[in-house]
């Protein structure tokens, strides 16, 4: 495998990791908050790291995505210049990560 494919590899794997980091994290508040007398406080200070995970991660790995698909459309814009707004689409593409992070974290602070 070259090091371009090890590199998509951890990379992936440290996505998976968030997501299971972050699962875990709203797991938790929603057990603390089914416990009875149990602070509210402390489950609603879980849920909105929770939420601050999501929004954050989401809008780190779009701008990830984005830097290799802006990389790529340029160049492919130098050699065919008539793929633009096929690349213009293709660079959209990624902020329905965001929009998923913001909808995970409404979710999560309506329950707050």
């Amino acid at each position: 495998m070259n090091t371009r494919g090890v590199s998509q590899l951890k990379g992936a794997l440290v996505m998976m990791a968030v997501l299971t980091l972050t699962l875990a994290v709203a797991g938790v508040a929603y057990a603390e908050e089914a416990q009875a007398g149990q602070q509210a406080g402390a489950s609603a200070g879980m849920l909105g790291l929770a939420a601050a995970i999501a929004v954050g991660l989401g809008a780190i790995g779009t701008a990830w995505a984005q830097s290799r698909i802006g990389a790529a459309a340029a160049g492919a814009i130098a050699e065919r210049p008539e793929m633009g707004g096929l690349m213009l689409v293709f660079l959209a593409l990624p902020e329905t990560m965001v929009i998923l992070g913001f909808l995970v974290a409404f979710f999560l602070i309506g329950n707050i």
